[in-house]
């Protein structure tokens, strides 16, 4: 297994106890810790306003943090999991991508979504599309991309972007251009899209779900007669990680109260649910023994998110120390 590890933006209130003159520093500092430990890839969230509820606490633009990463870091990947295909013209996007890959000496990978977050989506003034809109625009800036990045150039007149002979000079370095990671698990149009242009896809981390949205992969994959063991397939994973089930809690329960400060005992309790009772959430022993089973599934990658880790990294460490070697 192949282990990414999401740095604290803001994006999850995971900076608020930071001050913001030191936000950069705790950032790179995690992200150089990253480089030199036993993580492949370091990612960011594309998104403007915090989560789970829209606050005015900080978050950090995921593209201006990638070219920072770049320059900061020597050998980890850089991703953000994952781009909102609205938030920006898709041919800029593979423009800023192609130059921040030559600063980074071919380190990039691309993921890539529809969006979901309506509150941005208005606040920025790109309105609200249909899912169905926001889907198709996926698809054809996932091929302006693509054709950007093989030729240097590229012509598209599609139904939501068009573009007339746009130069993206220099072109990655990365041959073939930089990896595509297609996000979401829709079932009918991301995962079809994903079967078309993917290197990797990212989609529903339980063991159930992730079974499930493969095979739906596969059956794409069939139709256009695509091997889809081209595809690899990911997961992001939420961490607390303990020495024993009590200290779980404790770091459950830390987290509660540090959400429940700003969004409200209500909406943290909900918040809670995507951590209890998941892959990554127990004692190593049991982390190792759920991933193994995903594993055993095809999931091999996992990109994991630690709530705590700009404030303390002891559970981090438990992890690099006991989870990454049974698995890597």
């Amino acid at each position: 297994m192949r282990f990414g590890l999401f740095l604290p933006q803001g994006w999850r209130l995971d900076l608020v106890a930071v001050d913001p003159a030191d936000h950069w520093s705790t950032i790179s500092g995690l992200a150089a810790r990253a480089d030199a430990g036993p993580w492949e890839s370091v990612w960011v969230y594309d998104h403007m306003h915090t989560f789970p509820l829209t606050g005015e606490e900080a978050t950090h633009e995921a593209w201006s943090l990638m070219a920072a990463l770049a320059a900061a870091t020597t050998r980890v990947r850089l991703g953000q999991m994952c781009t909102c295909m609205g938030y920006r013209n898709p041919v800029l996007l593979a423009k800023t991508a192609a130059t921040i890959d030559v600063i980074s000496g071919g380190r990039v990978e691309m993921g890539i979504g529809a969006g979901w977050y309506e509150h941005e989506w208005r606040a920025y003034g790109y309105g609200f599309p249909s899912a169905g809109e926001r889907l198709a625009m996926l698809d054809e800036g996932v091929r302006i991309m693509r054709g950007a990045w093989a030729d240097g150039a590229v012509t598209l007149h599609g139904e939501h972007y068009r573009v007339d002979g746009a130069i993206v000079q220099p072109r990655p370095l990365q041959p073939g251009g930089i990896p595509m990671w297609v996000a979401g698990g829709g079932e009918r149009k991301t995962l079809r899209t994903a079967a078309r242009y993917a290197d990797y896809t990212n989609f529903d981390g339980t063991a159930e779900g992730f079974a499930h949205k493969s095979e739906v992969l596969r059956a794409h994959c069939a139709e256009i007669g695509r091997d889809p063991a081209e595809i690899t397939r990911t997961a992001n994973y939420n961490v607390a990680i303990a020495e024993t089930e009590a200290g779980v809690e404790d770091r459950l329960a830390w987290l509660h109260d540090r959400l429940t400060r700003y969004v409200g005992a209500e909406e943290a309790d909900k918040h809670l649910g995507a951590f209890r009772g998941l892959p990554a959430v127990g004692t190593p022993e049991q982390v190792v023994e759920k991933l193994s089973e995903l594993r055993g599934l095809g999931m091999d990658y996992g990109i994991f998110y630690f709530p705590e880790i700009a404030e303390d990294t002891s559970g981090l460490e438990l992890f690099e120390r006991e989870v990454v070697p049974a698995l890597a």
